[in-house]
């Protein structure tokens, strides 16, 4: 089998980091992309591999690393969509957007469409990192922003519902041309996860709780199978998994409606040339 080419996001450190190694070791061509210059460096230089830097609290950068992916790889056949984190108190990004939201969903939206002539004609596969946080979500198509009712851990668990709702509704719109679309749910990893925000999560990562939380290979094993597998044969494109299986999800992943209006709402988002909101005006 020719070596394919597979583009891990948020590959730095964490599952992402250990899902490129994995792959790597299975002989695969890994593109690490990661916010961290010295982590990210460090990572390739371990495979030997291709890296990318890009902070998605900035869409700019978002939208020179697809241009820089697309002059360099005639062919992306797996695209890991694994950037992500939970914040601390509401803030608004450079690009006038709620952070939590754009770093973990509209970062990887724009990446993915910008990215979707190369997918299409690769019939790549694009794989998101949800969670399970996404059961404590509400996604309110009138305020995408958290504007009204804020709180880390439903901002949180709102952006990975959005992940999964932007997995079924990209395999809706391009399942036909050869996509294949799948979120995953990696299990509660010990990572530095959560370390800088306000949620109580947090706190499983510096006590004792942490002894029983995933290693960072346990949970990348779903994203490796999803992305050496075969999708129509050994999962099912555009659905959520966890541990290898189909997972339940938040009852608004299932809304196709949603779905295709938070697509439509988030290109507009991404193609804006102003800010929304002003980040020097939210004291919030």
């Amino acid at each position: 089998m020719p070596q394919r080419t597979i583009v891990i996001t948020g590959a730095s450190d964490g599952i992402g980091a250990a899902a490129a190694r994995n792959l790597a070791k299975a002989g695969e061509r890994i593109v690490v992309v990661g916010r961290s210059p010295e982590k990210t460096k460090a990572v390739a230089a371990g495979l030997g591999a291709d890296y990318f830097i890009s902070d998605f609290a900035e869409l700019s950068q978002v939208r020179d690393l697809a241009t820089a992916l697309k002059e360099k790889y005639a062919r992306i056949d797996v695209l890991v969509n694994n950037a992500g984190g939970i914040m601390g108190q509401r803030e608004l990004t450079v690009d006038g957007y709620e952070k939590t939201f754009q770093i973990n969903h509209l970062a990887p939206f724009l990446l993915t469409t910008e990215l979707m002539d190369v997918l299409v004609a690769s019939s790549a596969t694009v794989i998101n990192t949800a969670s399970g946080a996404n059961a404590f979500g509400n996604l309110d198509l009138a305020d995408l922003q958290s504007a009204r009712k804020y709180s880390t851990n439903r901002a949180y668990g709102t952006a990975k519902l959005a992940n999964i709702l932007f997995t079924s509704e990209l395999q809706n719109r391009f399942g036909a041309a050869g996509i294949s679309t799948a979120a995953f749910h990696p299990g509660v990893v010990a990572t530095n996860f959560a370390a800088d925000s306000t949620s109580w999560m947090r706190h499983a990562y510096k006590t004792f709780l942490n002894r029983f939380l995933l290693t960072s290979e346990q949970g990348a094993d779903t994203l490796v199978w999803l992305a050496t597998s075969t999708p129509g044969q050994d999962w099912v494109p555009g659905a959520y998994y966890a541990k290898r299986a189909l997972a339940k999800a938040n009852k608004q992943a299932y809304d196709a409606e949603i779905a295709r209006e938070l697509w439509d709402r988030s290109a507009e988002m991404v193609k804006a040339e102003e800010p929304v909101e002003r980040p020097e005006l939210d004291r919030r």
